[in-house]
């Protein structure tokens, strides 16, 4: 069955169609295709509080086109959700009335709470101890999710507000280092050993560049390298020597020190990186809420 998800974050918009399976127990998600347009509406929001006109009529033209495909693609249910920066916009309300308006197109604001119990619902990652503690950590645009759970679980999730944009603009406040290490010490002061779990497109693209291309694992050292080797590079050559994108390339040494950090702070020496973000999530909800309908 085919689902269509739009997911409208503080640095790219995306649209995809996506394939879901199963019984409610096991449900699995399989990507069709995907549509992705840098908007960089963080970049914005982040400093001034407020989505421009500039990229309010992008965004327009983005749901536009958008809602184009999906008339093509005609799939059993659509859904839109905005993160960080829609969340953050103080004419958020005014732009989501507009393209309601004129796309019929309605779109969510998620917490951030909301967008790690996506993300976590989605990934049941099997290791080796299920009885030993997980953590989830998402870095997007505008801020990063951490979850935490043991035998599925849910022990604790926060949202924290530092992402890449954030970080690639200097529009934090530093004290949110010292605000994350308090909230993970908690676990590692607690549990026994810790196993990470990692998503977004930036880890996904740091396991394809630097990873070993037969494990789903990250090695620490790994991310230390991907960054010791890219941050001397310029933009331009990241995007020629990496074959990234503009959009990928300023962003993925601030998601890799994020990613680093939170693995220092726990002492773990590894990341799962099962490749999944928040559209998968969502598509994985409807189908969950599309099965409990036919029961």
């Amino acid at each position: 069955m085919q689902f269509a998800v739009i997911d409208i974050g503080s640095n790219a918009v995306r649209l995809v169609f996506a394939h879901a399976t199963g019984d409610i127990n096991n449900i699995t998600v399989e990507r069709a295709s995907l549509i992705r347009v840098p908007l960089r509406l963080g970049k914005d929001v982040f400093k001034s509080s407020k989505i421009s006109k500039i990229r309010e009529k992008k965004l327009l033209k983005t749901m536009k086109a958008f809602k184009l495909l999906i008339g093509v693609m005609e799939p059993e249910n659509v859904r839109a959700c905005a993160t960080s920066a829609m969340r953050e916009a103080s004419n958020s309300s005014k732009i989501i009335k507009k393209i309601s308006e004129e796309t019929g197109i309605k779109i969510e604001i998620i917490s951030g709470s909301d967008e790690a119990e996506i993300i976590r619902d989605t990934n049941k990652m099997i290791f080796d101890q299920p009885d030993q503690l997980q953590i989830m950590i998402d870095v997007g645009g505008g801020s990063t999710e951490i979850s935490a759970e043991r035998n599925g679980e849910l022990i604790k999730l926060k949202s924290f507000e530092i992402g890449t944009i954030r970080i690639l603009n200097n529009n934090y406040d530093n004290n949110i280092w010292d605000e994350m290490s308090e909230w993970l010490m908690e676990f590692k002061n607690n549990y026994g050993k810790i196993n990470v779990i990692g998503t977004g497109g930036n880890i996904n693209k740091i396991k394809k560049l630097f990873g070993d291309r037969n494990s789903i694992d990250l090695q620490k050292e790994t991310i230390e390298k991907t960054i010791s080797t890219l941050q001397p590079l310029s933009i331009e050559e990241r995007i020629t020597l990496y074959s990234m994108r503009k959009d990928r390339a300023d962003v993925i040494i601030p998601a890799a020190k994020v990613f680093l950090y939170i693995l220092q702070q726990l002492q773990c020496d590894k990341i799962r990186v099962p490749r999944i973000g928040l559209a998968d999530g969502m598509v994985h909800k409807l189908y969950k809420e599309y099965l409990l309908e036919q029961e």
